[in-house]
């Protein structure tokens, strides 16, 4: 053990803190997605607005995570993730009563943009309490299992809520459990203060922040206004150019928002695309499942989120009870891409799927591959991505590869999603009109097979990246040295 591990003895408790946020942060991802209905019958809201319930977040939280990440290296990682914190709470205690569809909208944005400082603060404590590799195995297996699981959790959690009591409580639960880690930061996390004397890289959070922004408001309006919209269009072109000149200023800039040198250890580059790839060929299955459950199963919204749990389920066990086991002897890559093959052996079964199909013999065991095997990918790429990196950046490099998840699941979505539109109309082109509701649905379950297939090729290219970027050797020698 580490003499930073053997002096902190309340790291576990502190890794109870770092959890339950990071928990509530993935949640909100999806907690909303069923309770919307309601909400929207509720505020009045019209059929055109309701995406912006979603889209204020996602907007906010992928735009926002590099300035978070950087304010947790200037100010501090504790402190950034008390400020993330209640602020959430706040945000969350805002939406819940909002009166109009505008107080919600505005809520929701809030609730990003003090996630997008909570989140790499998390990830980067992760980081700075655990050194001893296996204690950082068990860490990170924890960290993985919620970030793959939570999004899966969140639709069951909604359902529950939304059903029992009002989608209200979707985002009012929020304000217990942000209070509950506030009181548990104080008692259990250390206090690592960021670079004193630092400043902001403002033209780097305009072009960063600017351009993330762009790229994720053009991925959300695809999927309703079709990729040669110029309201897709424009925003995507610009948002490119905006990280162009990001990167170009990032070389040049004496405090750069994002240090580029983070990216220069090839198992860490490797990492970050495995990322970016996993979450594209994933994110689409819960779009998918949802609609295959209700619309063609005719699962109420509890049913549906209760069907999901296996993905969870497997998560949780494929990184704390795997993955975490595994990595101390293992090298990286090996999991990884083990991981991306099982993932995506767990699509192809998932293509098989009919509108006749039964949960238990035909929808489970693609779930339950799946699960596994993002937990066994999530837990050493959030490992691998982060070691070695200086203690001033961590923040920077969190910030970094939760901003490729979030960009991997809005690029993931709404690609898979336009890939099944275009299948489902050609399928019931070529098998005239959808006059019943056994056609169209017919139609619509060939669409989601198509998708599948092509997130299992996503997830095959993912492996093939890990098997070769990632290096051969055990995760404390993945990346340089850390630096004090």
């Amino acid at each position: 053990m580490t003499p930073a591990s053997a002096a902190d003895p309340k790291r576990w408790w502190a890794l109870a803190v770092i959890a339950l946020a990071q928990l509530m942060v993935i949640l909100d991802g999806t907690i909303v997605n069923i309770a919307l209905p309601s909400a929207q019958r509720a505020l009045g809201m019209p059929d055109a607005d309701r995406q912006w319930v979603i889209t204020a977040y996602t907007l906010a939280f992928g735009g926002l995570l590099l300035l978070g990440g950087r304010i947790a290296d200037l100010v501090g990682r504790k402190r950034a993730f008390v400020i993330g914190l209640a602020g959430f709470a706040v945000a969350s205690a805002l939406g819940g009563a909002a009166a109009g569809p505008g107080t919600l909208f505005a809520a929701r944005a809030l609730q990003g943009a003090f996630a997008a400082v909570l989140a790499p603060s998390a990830l980067s404590l992760l980081t700075t309490t655990f050194t001893d590799p296996r204690e950082r195995a068990k860490a990170f297996g924890v960290y993985g299992a919620l970030a793959g699981g939570g999004s899966g959790a969140g639709l069951l959690v909604g359902g529950l809520l939304t059903e029992y009591l009002n989608w209200r409580w979707c985002l009012y639960v929020n304000v217990p459990v942000a209070l509950a880690a506030l009181i548990g930061a104080q008692v259990f996390l250390r206090d690592r203060s960021g670079r004193r004397g630092g400043h902001l890289d403002v033209p780097g959070v305009l072009l960063g922040s600017g351009g993330l922004v762009a790229l994720v408001y053009g991925f959300s309006e695809a999927g309703p206004r079709g990729w040669t919209s110029p309201w897709v269009a424009a925003p995507l072109m610009a948002g490119v150019l905006l990280l162009a000149a990001f990167v170009w200023w990032q070389h040049r800039a004496a405090g750069p928002l994002l240090p580029l040198r983070i990216f220069r250890d090839r198992s860490r580059a490797g990492a970050f695309a495995t990322m970016g790839l996993a979450t594209i060929g994933m994110f689409g299955v819960f779009l998918f499942l949802t609609y295959y459950f209700q619309a063609v199963l005719g699962y109420p919204p509890v049913r549906t989120g209760l069907a999901f749990m296996p993905v969870s389920v497997g998560i949780v066990i494929g990184a704390t009870q795997i993955a975490a086991r595994l990595l101390p002897r293992t090298a990286p890559h090996t999991l990884m891409a083990s991981g991306m093959v099982l993932a995506a052996g767990g699509m192809v079964l998932l293509s098989r799927l009919t509108v006749h199909a039964q949960y238990v013999p035909h929808v489970l065991p693609g779930l339950l591959l799946v699960g596994l095997g993002m937990g066994l990918t999530f837990m050493p790429v959030y490992a691998t991505a982060t070691v070695g990196v200086p203690t001033q950046d961590t923040g920077a490099a969190s910030a970094a590869l939760t901003t490729v998840q979030q960009i991997g699941a809005s690029l993931g979505t709404v690609l898979l999603n336009t890939i099944a539109t275009g299948a489902t109309g050609r399928h019931s082109r070529a098998h005239g009109p959808a006059d019943s509701g056994t056609a169209l649905a017919e139609a619509m379950v060939h669409g989601f097979s198509v998708a599948y297939w092509c997130s299992a090729g996503v997830l095959l290219l993912a492996a093939l990246v890990a098997a070769l970027t990632v290096r051969r050797g055990k995760p404390s020698q993945a990346g340089s040295k850390p630096s004090a």
